[in-house]
């Protein structure tokens, strides 16, 4: 027996002692049978909406999708999505059908679906129901889509970026004529809105087979990003790199931490090889400018997929400055922590790592990252790097005699600098002495 939650067993008891046919469907039983945490569960039911309705009269509900056939059962806060089973209509744009319909029938509903593992049906009498073979495929960690895979790709096409998505975080092997309609109906996402998209990529990307996903699926990635395809069995001919770009990137995206911007980072931060390699009189292989080609990239694929302003800003500029060395120097990193502010630094640090991870073993130093990020991290306990931190403000300076206006910002920002620099300590006493230095100076 499968354990289900409390608002999913009122919901089918419910509806199993007003004398209709329930069952928790698609992920969450997936899930149940592999063992994950499940965290929302979805009823199908051949109780048309107005039945569900009466069914559910005394309870908490929310009607928004019930002309779809959904209905939402509130139950102890827990909400509870419950729709009839249907037929689609016509998919006129790849994604939505133009009318759906409603049928007794659990079969009907069931053949609508995207994959056999997402088919599955559970309650507690019956217990599992598996109409598609879809414990088979689980058991054999492969995703298959339920019959003819170029109709279900056709019908929806960001189907095609769900199975990439189950691929990365089941760690599942993509069946093999479901993959030849994926790559076949690929185009198809080019009708697909952006922020659906965005959607999909974002769980993708953080999944922990995502190196394997990125590989086995470089020709779909390449319909939302060519140069992504383009990085393929391109040769960097540099001692630096065992990896063609395309593995290189697969690898430093499954070497990085999983945390959206910088594992999106990580999966564009090289884009703009491919459109900057040249090699010298002796046939080594050179990227001049590869980052600021790949940020423009990056703001590009961004904007198209309607990226957040903070994803945008962080992508952008952590892609511009990732092959910028930071040396073990208390100074240069103080300069960088207060050009770049904490987060953005830190982060910087986490994406070299993982670049140097997808690197030549024989070459790279690791280490070197690790004292860097203990350096900054005591840098941020203990000292000044912002004028935010600094023992004296504008006030201080306006008591002791120096007029408001763009002086007391010169002056705050020698300070500042004097005292990154190491040449002040960020005292009080020390700093107002030096600013009246500064003004007599100037």
């Amino acid at each position: 027996m499968l354990n289900i939650s409390k608002g999913a067993k009122k919901a089918l008891s419910m509806l199993h002692l007003a004398g209709y046919e329930a069952y928790c469907v698609g992920g969450c039983v997936r899930d149940m049978i592999m063992g994950r945490e499940v965290n929302d569960f979805d009823i199908t039911t051949n109780a048309t909406p107005e039945e569900m309705k009466t069914v559910f009269k005394n309870e908490r509900i929310l009607e928004t999708g019930i002309k779809h056939g959904t209905l939402t059962l509130l139950y102890e806060g827990e909400p509870i999505e419950i729709t009839t089973y249907r037929i689609d209509g016509e998919y006129e744009d790849s994604r939505h059908p133009s009318n759906v319909s409603f049928t007794r029938n659990l079969k009907d509903d069931l053949s609508r679906r995207d994959f056999t593992m997402n088919a599955l049906v559970y309650n507690e009498s019956e217990g599992v129901l598996d109409l598609f073979n879809g414990k088979e495929d689980i058991e054999k960690k492969q995703i298959r889509a339920i019959g003819n895979p170029y109709a279900r790709f056709k019908e929806d096409a960001l189907r095609i970026l769900r199975a990439i998505r189950f691929s990365s975080t089941l760690s599942f092997e993509i069946e093999k004529e479901t993959k030849n309609a994926m790559v076949e109906c690929a185009p198809l996402l080019h009708k697909i809105a952006g922020e659906r998209i965005q959607v999909e990529l974002e769980k993708f990307l953080l999944g922990k087979n995502v190196k394997n996903a990125i590989l086995e699926n470089y020709e779909i990635l390449g319909i939302l990003c060519p140069e992504i395809a383009k990085m393929k069995n391109f040769n960097q001919h540099n001692k630096w790199h065992i990896y063609d770009i395309l593995e290189h990137t697969a690898v430093a995206v499954e070497s990085a931490p999983p945390v959206p911007h910088i594992r999106l980072a990580m999966l564009l931060h090289d884009t703009g090889k491919v459109h900057t390699f040249t090699r010298d009189e002796r046939g080594v292989g050179h990227f001049y400018g590869h980052n600021d080609k790949s940020a423009e990239i990056a703001r590009e694929f961004l904007n198209k997929y309607k990226y957040d302003n903070f994803t945008k800003s962080e992508v952008y500029n952590l892609v511009k400055v990732h092959d910028t060395h930071t040396e073990l120097d208390r100074v240069l990193v103080k300069k960088r922590l207060n050009r770049m502010g904490k987060n953005r630094f830190l982060d910087l640090i986490k994406i070299q790592r993982a670049d140097n991870m997808a690197q030549n073993p024989e070459l790279v130093n690791l280490a070197h990252f690790d004292s860097l990020e203990k350096m900054a991290n005591d840098i941020l306990n203990e000292s000044c790097f912002s004028l935010a931190s600094l023992k004296v403000n504008g006030s201080d300076l306006m008591a002791i005699g120096i007029p408001a206006g763009k002086e007391i910002g010169f002056i705050l920002n020698t300070l500042l600098s004097e005292v990154i620099e190491e040449k002040i300590e960020n005292e009080r006493e020390a700093l107002l002495k030096r600013a009246n230095e500064i003004k007599n100076e100037s």
